[in-house]
């Protein structure tokens, strides 16, 4: 296996009509590394669109990848571009929008639960571990009895989308940081401190 290529994977859902979805903001993090890279998604044969490149001068190299499929059945892409590119899941980063913690907020980590999101699921059973690590950008939890499902495939709300270009921002910081320092050094950097 390839120790100096990571694959970042943004989850969402495909089409125009759920871009803007709390779902999304994997995908949203995604064309924000893509434009650092200064480069464009591509067609591949996995069901994604990719995009290959390094992490500064000399840096790793990254394979982004969106997803084409629902974000239920994501894991089939994944595995599908970890075995074409040689990548171990411990070199595989899920980021996407997590439920469990406030909106504008950041957690990084190494395997451990799904916590009842199906697209890590997924992944989880497609590679067959759930050893990779996961860049969980917070989205915050529905207001009053909304059902869960139904929160996530909104569109953010409009106070929240004056702060989105920040938290995304810092979402692409913190799939930097991870591949190029560690997880332990995202981790401090990212992670609230009470």
């Amino acid at each position: 296996m390839s120790s100096d290529t990571w694959l970042v994977v943004g989850l969402g859902n495909p089409g125009p009509g759920y871009a803007g979805n709390r779902h999304n903001v994997g995908q949203m993090v995604l064309d924000l590394l893509a434009s650092r890279m200064s480069g464009r998604f591509t067609s591949s044969k996995a069901q994604a669109v990719t995009l290959e490149g390094r992490l500064g001068i000399g840096g790793p190299r990254l394979v982004l990848a969106k997803p084409l499929t629902y974000m239920n059945i994501t894991g089939g892409p994944v595995s599908a571009l970890a075995r074409f590119h040689d990548i171990a899941p411990d070199h595989v980063v899920a980021v996407h929008d997590e439920i469990d913690i406030p909106f504008n907020t950041l957690k990084l980590k190494l395997g451990g639960g799904e916590g009842g999101h199906n697209g890590l699921r997924d992944i989880s059973k497609a590679l067959g571990t759930k050893d990779y690590h996961r860049v969980r950008v917070g989205v915050g939890r529905p207001p009053g009895r909304q059902d869960a499902a139904d929160f996530v495939l909104k569109d953010f709300g409009t106070v929240e989308k004056k702060e989105l270009p920040f938290l995304l921002d810092d979402a692409a910081d913190a799939v930097e940081l991870l591949i190029r320092d560690g997880l332990l050094e995202a981790q401090q950097k990212f992670h609230p401190t009470k």
